[in-house]
């Protein structure tokens, strides 16, 4: 091939999600859009607010002389202080403009604060089942992906995380609401593993990073509630986006805070600020900044994900499954009735139901069903969870 032998790698073993979503693309063309039940991708499909909608159109008609140009890496100034002023009370921590980078989206915040902190050879560990492009992103920057498994209720094991941490780790990367298994960390959890990281990081005479992915935070049921990082471990760096609150993943925009109490945090900032720069991203989409300033904390209607949570998780164990309620994101993550997952997501697609073997996630045994979808998909696939579920059991 006329590509790098490590993309060619890559590309063997590439992301399960766009395997199933380009799988659905052919079975749609073959029996019709309706006819095929999706939950491949995590494709928010609630309108965005209107607040955003207005937000946009006002942008756009004010728009003037300078208002597409660069900028300073970290974003428009009066954007990163309305994001700090908001993020200051969800976090119970006075952060400033001088702790946000605005980026494109969280993946693009994730691989700026891996650019800037990472070593070749060092490691991130993260608790699993978690998102795929994980491990490419820490590739991406000359570092290894160190999986830890979680719980049987897919919270932290904080025994198995200590015994993963060590002298090559350089941050711990936690994903809640956790996709994709919608588990959401506790306080009291997240305070042990602060304290962890404190005792790991005197031990091996270095700071670990807490790195936290957060773009579910406001995509929580039943009263649960997303502790505050900032507040568990001082030296954390939070990653997040707009794309599911308030339904714009295809605008790319989301940003980076530090704690401001991190011990090198001006190092940090200015670092991760180069490196929005040299990793291409240069600066978030200008258009997008300006909006998201004045909607802070705004957010889609997450009263209708909790309908479609409760309604796929009461068919599903109609018909048999096992799966635990997820408190927070839009995913379920049954287990698989047959050990072979890829084969049991092969049984599902007889049936028109795409779903994503856990294997993808690190999460082998499961499989991961994406409930952003029209109410009617759920309630017409559930014959087929049923007659797939029936073929397994005999």
């Amino acid at each position: 091939m006329t590509v790098a032998k490590k993309i060619e790698t890559i590309m063997t073993r590439s992301s399960w999600i766009r395997k199933m979503f380009e799988e659905g693309g052919r079975l749609k063309a073959q029996h019709g859009a309706d006819k095929v039940f999706d939950f491949s991708l995590g494709n928010p499909n609630l309108p965005p607010p209107e607040k955003f909608s207005e937000a946009l159109r006002d942008a756009v008609d004010s728009c003037g002389l300078g208002d597409h140009c660069y900028m300073p890496n970290t974003g428009y100034p009066q954007v990163c202080k309305s994001v700090a002023e908001y993020l200051s009370g969800e976090q119970q921590t006075e952060v400033s403009e001088k702790e946000i980078i605005m980026t494109c989206g969280a993946a693009g915040a994730l691989n700026v604060i891996l650019k800037a902190i990472l070593d070749p050879g060092d490691e991130v560990v993260a608790p699993t089942p978690c998102f795929v492009e994980y491990g490419f992103y820490v590739d991406n920057h000359g570092g290894e992906l160190k999986p830890v498994a979680t719980r049987s209720d897919f919270q932290l094991d904080l025994e198995a995380m200590a015994d993963a941490i060590g002298e090559k780790t350089k941050a711990v990367l936690i994903n809640s609401p956790n996709n994709p298994t919608g588990q959401v960390y506790g306080a009291e959890s997240l305070a042990a593993l602060g304290k962890l990281l404190t005792e790991k990081s005197r031990a091996y005479g270095k700071t670990i990073y807490l790195l936290s992915d957060e773009p579910y935070r406001k995509i929580v049921y039943d009263g649960v509630t997303v502790p505050s990082i900032f507040t568990c471990y001082k030296e954390s760096i939070l990653a997040t986006s707009y794309s599911k609150d308030i339904s714009i993943p295809g605008e790319r925009l989301g940003f980076l805070a530090v704690n401001p109490s991190a011990t090198h945090r001006a190092a940090l900032m200015g670092g991760m600020a180069l490196a929005n720069r040299i990793l291409g991203f240069v600066n978030a989409p200008a258009l997008m900044q300006r909006v998201v300033s004045c909607i802070q904390g705004i957010s889609v209607d997450i009263s209708l994900y909790k309908r479609k949570r409760d309604l796929f998780c009461d068919g599903l164990a109609d018909c048999g499954y096992e799966f635990i309620t997820p408190p927070g994101a839009f995913y379920l993550f049954p287990r698989s009735p047959l050990a072979d997952d890829v084969e049991f997501v092969r049984i599902l697609q007889q049936e028109l139901i795409l779903a994503v073997p856990g294997s993808g996630f690190m999460g082998p045994g499961f499989f991961r069903l994406a409930y952003c979808v029209d109410d009617a998909t759920i309630v017409n696939a559930m014959p087929g969870f049923k007659r797939a579920m029936e073929k397994v059991k005999g």
